[in-house]
C-alpha cells in the first residue's frame, strides 16, 4: 500500500545514505586520511576548525527543525501537504536533534574525565 510518492521518499532517503555511504569510503581510503596514517598535508579546502564543524552541525538541525515546523504550520493551515511528509520531517529533526544532544553529552563527558586527569 505504498504509493509513489512514498515510494519516492524511501527512495531519495537510501541514495542519500548510499552517497554518504560512498563518501566515508572514499574519505578511509584516500592518501590524506588519518584513519589509514597518512601522512600528506591537507589541502585548504578540507581544513575546518572543530567550532566551525559543530556551528555546520548545530545549523543543519535548526534548518531541520524549522523545515519541520513549516511542514507542520503548512497541514495545520490545511494547504496541500501529505502528513507522511510532515510526520517524516519531524521525524528526522527529532533524530537529528537527539544525536546532536548525545555528542553534546559525550563530549562534556569527555571533558570532564580530561579535567579530572591527575597531572
Amino acid at each position: 500500500m505504498i504509493d509513489k510518492a512514498h515510494a519516492a521518499n524511501m527512495q531519495s532517503i537510501l541514495s542519500q545514505i548510499r552517497a554518504f555511504e560512498s563518501q566515508v569510503k572514499s574519505l578511509s581510503t584516500s592518501e590524506n586520511s588519518p584513519i589509514d596514517g597518512g601522512t600528506q598535508a591537507l589541502t585548504p579546502a578540507s581544513k575546518t576548525g572543530f567550532g566551525e564543524m559543530v556551528k555546520g552541525a548545530v545549523n543543519s538541525v535548526s534548518d531541520l527543525q524549522n523545515s519541520a515546523e513549516a511542514m507542520a504550520t503548512a497541514f495545520e493551515q490545511g494547504k496541500d501537504v501529505p502528513l507522511t511528509d510532515v510526520m517524516l520531517a519531524m521525524q528526522k529533526s527529532s533524530m537529528a536533534f537527539e544525536a546532536t544532544l548525545q555528542i553534546r553529552n559525550k563530549v562534556m563527558r569527555a571533558y570532564e574525565d580530561i579535567k579530572n586527569m591527575p597531572v
